[in-house]
């Protein structure tokens, strides 16, 4: 029989609907069913694509003995972590503190007041790789509620009390020097992998906007090396196992140093964020490689995350049936078997011209995979860039034109055949915040190639139509609140700090990608509705939630740019553009509260390895504000000609437009008045350079353009 789960949207409570474990959602019945049994709270949160999340519920929530104690001893709560990021936060906070790490799925006892008085991660069902066992301690847990309890509730007492204590706002210092951020860059520098790139040893994990501050440092300083470190380890990840060589897109992390083995789950936010860091850098190093494999992710995001109606999915699994057990009853899924391979596979697809896919891709017959016991593949091959096309010809003896042939319709037939696979599970909830940070993704890649490329056009729909679809069904406009999640014709749960800023980054790219003043006037309105609701006008940026909900414990603000950027570190960003746009005193304001976030968490060199994102705002703070218009209309030859010149150049601190001239620039200028008084000169189209808004003279000749764009660079590569 299913458990209450059963009805709830959430596609990870509703993996556990059918668990023998009593599971409640989080909310007033449990808590109040907790008071009535005077019975602590076991919460499990994970969300539907974590791997080790799938492990725990088979070893123990489908587990009859664990499912009996837990029923009888406790009130079990599950969440979803990626729908209630204010309950995860704050447990995940308690348990960073209590044990010196944290992930999921996470394992919280509470007291019935909701207080944590232990915590952890993943527990194996009994004691085994120096993890404690589940049922043990269940049972320890269990026998001290009976038998102390007021020492565990005294502890959590304790224990809130000093993570309120430790969340007490502090107002900024100065305003981070010049000196400050190369410093940051030196941080970086001494943990950067020379050999792999990427920062640290194993496991790795794509944080874009360590990628970011430094091309933003690199663009600022003409430091060579900061940048180089953000292509090496671009070039790392696009060629290593973490990229999906067949269908696109990036998994989660590698396991390892060399980026060989993923993580094979597949998130929203990781394709977008990657999206941005490859189109930066293929401007900042003027390579086409990089943007290649920009376009490669955002198609597979068209092909396999995108709702009919327009906005993006979540996630992909690391999970699937493996294809030689399809026909097996109760098969087990296991991870990454929709994207191995056997040496014979690849041998019966490709005959004669597998030796040349076997090099390139390297396959080996007994599996590629380094040997560790926690791999369920070790016998199978992970497709990485194994070879250059030089070296496939040598070894293969063939030619690099014959070669070429072979790989370039390679990914095509290994698609088709993986296609007859069990799929893995597709989380189908839309989120406004992520989906916000995928438009900023579509949007930059149609504002930085060539208006006349057919993939301008189509980035630039994917984006608008995504917009919409937030705009129809995750706006709330009769309270002006914009709605966390989408799924199944449902929309509900108040946004969140993130949503808003996540949401309005994307807004202002597609504003600058397409023109449409739509897109600017509700990036504005949720602007001015994150600041109503979570800005902190004491000491400086965002809470994380509004603070109304009294089962939140703690009002968090979140100073920490991890797999997803924080709200902080990307409002800053959103405030910096708007102040771009705006002008005079609404300028000032938005420079005003970016300049107090930044001071109240960037403090120190090594802020750059929390924050990269909010060190990258500070870099483009200190640049100061540019804007670069063009006045011309988009099909034109000569607006196509001033573009192009345009997208040669990384400005990434630049606001740019296109404005067409007649109603479409009158509507613009009654938003954006300083755009009236620009002009085609001679009625041809015409780009105007303007920093603070003083304008050099306009051109309409796209050398003179390029003459004039090489003065915001200002600086010599060093």
């Amino acid at each position: 029989m299913p458990n209450r789960l059963a009805q709830e949207p959430s596609p990870y409570l509703l993996q556990h609907a059918h668990n023998p474990v009593d599971w409640y959602p989080w909310g007033d019945e449990a808590f109040a069913r907790a008071v009535e049994k005077d019975r602590p709270i076991f919460l499990s949160i994970g969300y539907s694509t974590c791997h080790w999340c799938h492990v725990m519920e088979h070893e123990s929530f489908e587990h009859t003995e664990i499912a009996e104690l837990l029923n009888t001893r406790f009130v079990p709560i599950k969440v979803d972590r990626e729908e209630r990021p204010d309950v995860d936060r704050v447990y995940m906070t308690f348990v960073q503190a209590t044990t010196g790490s944290g992930g999921w799925p996470m394992s919280v006892w509470l007291t019935p007041d909701l207080k944590p008085f232990y915590g952890g991660t993943y527990f194996p069902p009994s004691t085994r790789w120096g993890r404690p066992g589940f049922l043990d301690i269940l049972g320890e847990l269990s026998s001290r509620w009976r038998e102390s309890r007021a020492e565990l509730v005294h502890s959590a007492d304790g224990v809130i009390e000093r993570l309120r204590a430790a969340q007490a706002g502090t107002r900024g210092g100065e305003m981070p020097s010049d000196a400050t951020l190369t410093a940051g860059v030196r941080e970086y520098g001494q943990t950067f992998d020379q050999h792999h790139g990427g920062f640290g040893g194993a496991p790795k994990f794509p944080r874009p906007g360590e990628l970011l501050f430094l091309l933003r440092e690199h663009a600022r300083t003409g430091d060579i090396a900061a940048r180089q470190m953000v292509l090496d380890t671009l070039r790392a990840m696009a060629t290593g196992g973490m990229r999906d060589h067949v269908g696109g897109g990036f998994h989660r992390y590698s396991v390892d140093a060399g980026w060989r083995v993923p993580h094979f789950e597949k998130m929203l936010y990781d394709q977008a964020q990657l999206v941005l860091a490859f189109l930066e850098a293929a401007q900042a190093a003027g390579d086409p490689t990089f943007r290649a494999v920009a376009d490669d992710t955002l198609s597979y995001v068209r092909r396999e995350l995108s709702h009919a109606e327009g906005g993006f999915f979540s996630a992909e699994d690391a999970d699937s049936i493996p294809p030689d057990q399809v026909d097996v009853p109760d098969a087990t899924k296991t991870e990454g078997a929709f994207y191995i391979w056997g040496q014979s596979e690849i041998e019966q697809l490709f005959d004669a011209d597998a030796d040349v896919v076997r090099f390139r891709y390297g396959i080996e017959p007994g599996g590629n995979a380094p040997q560790d016991p926690h791999n369920e593949f070790t016998d199978k091959n992970l497709l990485y860039v194994a070879h250059t096309l030089d070296d496939v010809a040598r070894l293969s003896g063939r030619s690099v034109d014959d070669v070429t042939a072979v790989l370039d319709g390679a990914p095509l037939r290994l698609f088709e055949a993986r296609c007859g696979r069990p799929r893995p599970h597709l989380d189908d909830k839309v989120l406004a915040g992520w989906n916000g940070l995928m438009i900023a993704a579509f949007a930059r890649a149609a504002r930085v190639v060539p208006l006349d490329d057919d993939a301008a056009t189509t980035s630039l729909d994917t984006a608008v139509r995504a917009a919409q679809f937030l705009r129809s069904r995750l706006w709330d406009s009769e309270r002006g609140r914009l709605l966390r999640r989408f799924r199944d014709g449902r929309s509900d749960i108040d946004g969140y700090s993130e949503d808003y800023a996540f949401v309005v980054w994307g807004l202002l790219e597609l504003f600058q990608a397409g023109g449409d003043p739509t897109w600017l006037d509700w990036a504005r309105q949720l602007q001015a509705t994150q600041n109503e609701l979570f800005g902190d006008d004491e000491t400086g940026g965002w809470f994380s939630t509004t603070g109304e909900d009294p089962t939140v414990l703690l009002h968090l603000k979140e100073d920490y740019d991890g797999a997803e950027p924080s709200a902080g570190s990307v409002a800053v960003g959103n405030l910096l553009t708007l102040g771009h746009l705006s002008g005079g005193e609404e300028a000032a304001d938005y420079g005003a509260r970016a300049a107090r976030a930044i001071r109240r968490v960037v403090t120190s060199p090594q802020a750059a390895r929390v924050v990269p994102l909010m060190a990258a705002a500070a870099s483009t703070f200190l640049s100061g504000a540019s804007q670069v218009v063009i006045v011309g209309a988009r099909e034109v030859a000569g607006t196509v000609a001033l573009q192009r010149v345009l997208v040669q150049h990384y400005l990434p601190g630049a606001l740019t437009l296109i404005v067409e001239p007649g109603v479409h620039q009158n509507a613009l200028a009654t938003r954006l008045p300083w755009l009236g008084a620009m002009v085609a000169v001679d009625g041809e189209p015409t780009a105007y350079l303007c920093r603070d808004f003083a304008c050099q003279a306009p051109v309409t000749d796209p050398d003179a353009f390029c003459a004039q764009l090489e003065t915001l660079v200002g600086h010599t590569d060093r």
